[in-house]
């Protein structure tokens, strides 16, 4: 694993220990920022399943001002900053061991709105759909902000949750992704 493009390209990235993270790899990865950016003029981005930090810190790279990374595990968050700090990224995130649903309270009292939300929960606990509903009714997205879900093949996602509109789908063998984005909204990272 490794920061695939922008300021810290080339970075190698420690994976969590054990069998409980499922890092993104970098084929998929790249395929993810070709889609969505590949660069972003700063903004803030929210990795809610921050496993290795790998997504994230991938949108660092590629121009975003600060990263949030959210996850329950210990270990993840204790590589997150490690994967941070070897890429002198520190200064840019913010890391909490929480679940997904209490950060996003937490985020909601902040007052908080995102450019990128990126959702990559475990593939036996999808919760994509419901979390993507707070993240509408609470407005945790900014109007010209994406949503970037990374899931299993095989689950059916919605076109539509709430507000937002699945503006693309992409399947990568076992693993899919969706992007959501406002209903209407014309994303200006893209050309």
């Amino acid at each position: 694993m490794r920061v695939v493009s922008g300021a810290c390209k080339g970075h190698p990235l420690k994976a969590v220990p054990g069998s409980t993270t499922r890092p993104t790899t970098d084929k998929v990865k790249e395929a993810i920022f070709n889609i969505i950016g590949p660069y972003f003029e700063g903004g803030l981005a929210l990795d809610l399943f921050g496993g290795s930090g790998g997504l994230g810190i991938e949108a660092l790279s590629r121009g975003m001002d600060k990263t949030i990374f959210v996850d329950r595990d210990s270990k993840a968050v204790q590589v997150i900053r490690q994967n941070a700090e070897t890429c002198r990224l520190t200064d840019k995130v913010e890391v909490y061991k929480n679940d997904a649903e209490r950060a996003l309270k937490a985020l909601i009292k902040r007052e908080l709105s995102f450019d990128l939300i990126l959702l990559d929960p475990p593939y036996k606990d999808q919760k994509i759909v419901s979390l993507i509903s707070v993240i509408e009714q609470h407005g945790l997205l900014n109007d010209t902000g994406v949503i970037m879900a990374e899931h299993t093949a095989n689950a059916e996602l919605p076109e539509k949750i709430g507000s937002f509109t699945r503006t693309r789908y992409e399947n990568y063998g076992i693993t899919a992704i969706s992007i959501y984005e406002h209903e209407g909204e014309e994303n200006e990272w893209q050309a």
